[in-house]
């Protein structure tokens, strides 16, 4: 009995293996466009503040967000005001690595963007003599400052 299920169970094994050898395995595809932008803006971690930067010398908010999506080849607009205009609104439950989340500062609707990274938390230049660094919706100054979320329809 043992001679038959040793050829039985080998003969299995030599037809497994032959018919994987004839499978082409999945492609993993690259991580979406907005995904990638967002690993840029966390490689900025440490950057400079800059009013109207939007080089690793220094960024303002705006300017990170440009800079990290050029990386990918997406040109955008500078400025909040511009990239509300170039995106879609989304819900906050629905974000996604790469949307954009605004803030009220100073009392100006919109007037701070940020690059939404998963788990509640985001990256962003937060103004002058500060350096861009991650934040996260669990800070109360960031829940009661949140205006809206959006995304851009590239990927």
């Amino acid at each position: 009995m043992r001679l038959r299920t040793i050829p039985t169970l080998a003969g299995f094994v030599v037809l497994m293996t032959l018919t994987g050898c004839g499978h082409t395995p999945a492609q993993e595809s690259a991580p979406p466009l907005a995904y990638r932008a967002a690993d840029h803006a966390l490689a900025m971690v440490g950057k400079p503040y800059r009013y109207g930067g939007n080089t690793p010398k220094g960024f303002d908010c705006s300017g990170l967000v440009q800079y990290s999506y050029a990386r990918v080849g997406v040109k955008l607009p500078h400025g909040t005001r511009h990239l509300l205009q170039v995106t879609q609104p989304v819900s906050r439950k629905n974000l996604k690595r790469g949307d954009l989340v605004f803030f009220t500062q100073e009392g100006k609707r919109s007037s701070h963007v940020a690059l939404y990274l998963g788990g509640n938390r985001f990256v962003h230049a937060p103004s002058s003599g500060k350096k861009v660094h991650v934040a996260g919706f669990n800070d109360v100054y960031w829940q009661r400052h949140f205006t809206e979320a959006r995304r851009l329809e590239i990927d």
